[in-house]
C-alpha cells in the first residue's frame, strides 16, 4: 500500500541520516584525537633535525664526495645492467662502469684547467678597465651621497694577480684536490663493486619491507633521470652559450659557458650565477648594447631550456615545489658547501625518501612537498565550478535587465 512505501522510504532516510551522523561523529573524533605529547615530539624532531645537520657540516669534508660518489654510481648502474643482459661478466661490467665514470671525470677536469688558464690570462688583459670602471662605480656613488672611499682605494690598488692566487686558493680550500679524488675514487671502485648485489638484494627485501624497497628503486630512478637530463640539457646549455658569446665578442666565452654547465645544477639561482661575469666583461668591450645581447641570449636559452624542455622531459622525478628546492639550494649549499648547492635536489630526494617515501603514515605530506596532481585536478574543478556560477549570474543579470527594459 501506499503508507507502507511511504513508511518504507521514511526508514531509509532514517537510517541514511544516522549513518551520516555516525560517520561525521567518526571524522571529528580523529580530527581532536591528538597525542598529548605532540609538541614533544615536533620538538624532538626539530632538534635531531638540527643535529643531523650540524653533524653533516661537520663532516661535510667527507660527506660531500662520498655522496657525490653515490650519486655517480647511481646515473652509470644502467650501463652495468646493460652489459650483464648482453652476457659481460659481472667484474668486467664492473670495470667498464668505473672506466666510464673516470673518463667522464678526466674530461671534466680537463675542462676546468682549461678554463682556469684562460682566466688567469684573460684577467690582466682588462686591468686597466676594471679600475677605470671600479673608480666610475665610486664617484657614481659618491655622487648620490654614498661614502665610497673604500671603494676608490680597492679599485686603485687592484692586482689581477692577487685575485688569480685567491681564486687558486679558495678553490684548492673547497674541493681539497687530493683527498677529494682520493675519496670519490676509492667510493666509486667501492660502490660500483657493491652495486652489483644490488637487485639481488631488493628482491630479498620486497617481500619483508616492500614499501622501502620500492621507494628506493623509485628514489634511485627519479635521481638518475634528474641528473642525465640536468646534465645533457646543462651541456647544451653550455655549448650554446658559448657559442652565442664568441658571436657577440664576450671575452673568454668557453669559460662562461662550462660556467653555465656547472650553474645548471643549481636551481633557480644558478641562471643568475652564471650570467653575471659575461655581463661584466661585455660591458667592458662593447658597453650596454653587448649588455643587452648578453642578457636576452641567455634569457631566451635558460628559458628554453629549463623552463620548457627540462621539466617535461623529467616529468615526476623531481616532485618538490619551487619553494621547497630553493630553500634547499640555500640550506645544503651553508651544510655541505658548494658542492651541496649541486647536489641539492638528490640530497633532498634522499630526506624524502627516510621521512616520507618509506613512512605509511607520512603520505599526507606528500602534496604539500610538491606532488600536486591531485591538487591541481580539485582546483581544476573548482575552478570550473566557479566559472559555471558566474556564467549563471551573468545570464540572472542579462534576463533580469531585459525585463526591466520595457517596464521603463
Amino acid at each position: 500500500m501506499w503508507w507502507a512505501r511511504r513508511r518504507s522510504k521514511s526508514d531509509a532516510e532514517k537510517a541514511e541520516s544516522a549513518e551520516e551522523a555516525a560517520a561525521a561523529e567518526a571524522t571529528a573524533a580523529a580530527a581532536t584525537h591528538v597525542s598529548p605529547h605532540r609538541n614533544a615530539y615536533i620538538l624532538m624532531g626539530l632538534a635531531g633535525g638540527a643535529v643531523t645537520a650540524f653533524g653533516i657540516a661537520a663532516i661535510g669534508g667527507i660527506f660531500a664526495p662520498v655522496f657525490f660518489a653515490l650519486v655517480l654510481t647511481i646515473c652509470v648502474h644502467p650501463l652495468r645492467i646493460a652489459l650483464e643482459k648482453r652476457g659481460v661478466p659481472r667484474g668486467l661490467a664492473t670495470g667498464s662502469v668505473i672506466t666510464a665514470v673516470t673518463l667522464l671525470l678526466i674530461a671534466f677536469g680537463y675542462a676546468v684547467l682549461v678554463a682556469f688558464t684562460q682566466f688567469a690570462e684573460l684577467l690582466p688583459q682588462f686591468k686597466d678597465q676594471i679600475i677605470a670602471w671600479g673608480q666610475a662605480a665610486a664617484n657614481w656613488l659618491s655622487s648620490i651621497g654614498i661614502n665610497a672611499d673604500e671603494l676608490h682605494d680597492i679599485a686603485s690598488t687592484f692586482d689581477p694577480s692577487s685575485l688569480i692566487g685567491f681564486l687558486g686558493g679558495l678553490i684548492g680550500g673547497l674541493t681539497g684536490w687530493i683527498s677529494l679524488l682520493v675519496i670519490i675514487f676509492t667510493m666509486l671502485l667501492l660502490m660500483a663493486m657493491d652495486a652489483g648485489f644490488v637487485p639481488t638484494l631488493l628482491q630479498q627485501l620486497y617481500p619483508v619491507r616492500p614499501l622501502v624497497a620500492v621507494s628506493l628503486v623509485s628514489y634511485g630512478s627519479n635521481v638518475r633521470r634528474y641528473m642525465v637530463v640536468t646534465t645533457v640539457l646543462g651541456l647544451a646549455q653550455g655549448v650554446i652559450n658559448w657559442i652565442a658569446l664568441l658571436i657577440i665578442g664576450v671575452p673568454g666565452a668557453f669559460i662562461w659557458g662550462l660556467l653555465a654547465f656547472v650553474c645548471s645544477f643549481i636551481p633557480n639561482i644558478g641562471y643568475f650565477i652564471a650570467i653575471v661575469p659575461p655581463i661584466i666583461f661585455g660591458a667592458l668591450v662593447g658597453g650596454w648594447p653587448t649588455v643587452i645581447a648578453v642578457i636576452v641570449v641567455y634569457g631566451v636559452i635558460n628559458g628554453v631550456i629549463q623552463s620548457v624542455i627540462q621539466p617535461r622531459v623529467v616529468g615526476k622525478a623531481v616532485s618538490l615545489s619551487q619553494t621547497i628546492t630553493f630553500f634547499s639550494v640555500l640550506f645544503w649549499a651553508v651544510v655541505v658547501g658548494p658542492v651541496g648547492a649541486i647536489l641539492a635536489i638528490p640530497l633532498t630526494l634522499l630526506v624524502r625518501l627516510l621521512l616520507v617515501d618509506t613512512n605509511p603514515s607520512m603520505s599526507w605530506v606528500r602534496p604539500m612537498l610538491g606532488e600536486l596532481d591531485e591538487t591541481k585536478a580539485v582546483m581544476a574543478d573548482f575552478d570550473a565550478q566557479a566559472k559555471a556560477e558566474r556564467k549563471a549570474r551573468r545570464a540572472v543579470t542579462r534576463a533580469a535587465s531585459k525585463n526591466e527594459a520595457p517596464a521603463a
